[in-house]
């Protein structure tokens, strides 16, 4: 067995190899919107009554808060294993289990205490997941390859939306149901991943040795030391926050100020417009930025038509709007996707540590879904609205997009 070390730029990945990922990733994502869109909401609605917004803001927020704690964490272990099992498979086969335990596990619950413990568990077992799956496309895959490889994964995300919202509302009926069927896929998506590839091997003296104390340290990163990682940090916190505030209440947004007459069916709708847009360019969007070698222009403007969708939702809340806004939004996001996460792989302070730092990226994503709902429920609820609501969106996404300029090593 070769020592892994990192430093070398890895050989061209198989569309094979790309493909078993995708599907990984694929499972992953279903394994997050389900729940998120769909079961999560109508659960809470059912226990909570009136107050199913607070509920929801407040089980979402804790759950994000576990999200934020694993991925780092997973990470920093993913980093440290060297067993033949592999440093990144490893960890993504813990992860899928435990996410099914956490997700089967939410079915039966009829408190909101219950809800948000198991929900809890299933993030930390999903966060793991998403560790393994990460970190493995820096270590197999060369720079003039992230542009492409990203957008597949992305690619896979997008349909993991629709198939979540499909699979809750049109096959299967019933929490029970949805979140065995839910639960049941992010294993069997990842198994073929985990079981038909090959993770990079690594020995002891390329690995970092994990103790207690690596436990606090995997959440700690020196922005002077790596400036372009803190930038490319912010910028993924502030898109992800503005994403996070529109979409939580998107079901009760259909529901109360569109007040269309079927609003799951709406939503699935409205997640097919989206997902068709972002179909169009993710993949796109990934293979001209390999071949340009620019990665920022492409973020940007990204960003800038996301929040051009926002701005939509808020000065025209009717179903055609909303149609609209979803396609808009699917546009830049697919770019946005796939560029962005090149370009991250770009910015890493250190190849031994690629799974811990790519979990303190995550925290970018994961620690949004707490604070977005402490912004967006007093918006929401006293200070304007859903209009109100979605410019703050359209303002936030900006200002992310805006950043990205102030990233010096990646063009």
């Amino acid at each position: 067995m070769t020592a892994y070390a990192g430093t070398a730029d890895p050989p061209r990945v198989r569309g094979r190899w790309i493909a078993l990922l995708s599907v990984a990733n694929l499972g992953l994502w279903v394994g997050y919107y389900a729940p998120l869109q769909v079961l999560l909401p109508n659960q809470v609605e059912d226990l909570a009554g009136a107050d199913k917004t607070t509920a929801l803001g407040v089980i979402t927020g804790v759950g994000a808060l576990v999200a934020v704690v694993a991925g780092p964490v997973a990470g920093a272990f993913s980093d440290a294993t060297t067993a033949r099992t592999g440093r990144r498979h490893t960890w993504t086969a813990v992860g899928a289990l435990t996410g099914l335990v956490g997700l089967v596990l939410l079915s039966g619950q009829r408190t909101l205490l219950g809800l948000t413990l198991c929900w809890c568990l299933a993030q930390a077992g999903l966060n793991t997941l998403q560790a393994g799956v990460t970190a493995i496309v820096p270590d197999r895959t060369p720079v003039t390859q992230r542009g492409r490889v990203s957008g597949w994964v992305g690619l896979a995300q997008s349909v993991g939306v629709v198939l979540a919202v499909l699979l809750v509302t049109e096959v299967v009926t019933g929490l029970t149901a949805g979140y065995l069927l839910t639960g049941l896929l992010v294993v069997l998506a990842a198994a073929p991943f985990v079981l038909l590839t090959r993770d990079p091997p690594v020995t002891a003296e390329f690995a970092p040795r994990f103790t207690a104390r690596s436990v606090l340290t995997a959440f700690r990163f020196r922005p002077g030391e790596a400036p372009d990682f803190a930038w490319a940090w912010a910028t993924r916190f502030l898109v992800q926050l503005g994403n996070a505030m529109a979409t939580l209440y998107l079901l009760y947004f259909l529901r109360d100020q569109v007040h269309h007459p079927d609003a799951e069916q709406g939503l699935l709708l409205l997640v097919l417009v989206y997902t068709a847009g972002t179909v169009l360019t993710v993949v796109v969007g990934g293979v001209v930025s390999d071949r340009i070698g620019r990665r920022k222009p492409s973020v940007i403007v990204s960003g800038y038509v996301m929040a051009a969708a926002a701005v939509l939702l808020a000065l025209w809340p009717t179903w055609p709007g909303a149609l609209i806004a979803a396609a808009v939004l699917g546009l830049g996001f697919g770019v946005y996707l796939s560029v962005d996460q090149a370009l991250i792989t770009q910015v890493l302070p250190a190849a031994r540590d690629r799974a811990r730092d790519l979990g303190v990226i995550n925290i970018a994503n994961s620690a949004p879904q707490v604070l977005g709902p402490a912004l967006a429920f007093p918006i929401v609820a006293y200070l304007g609205g859903y209009p109100v609501l979605f410019l703050t969106v359209a303002a936030v996404t900006v200002l992310g997009s805006v950043l990205v300029t102030r990233i010096r090593s990646v063009a």
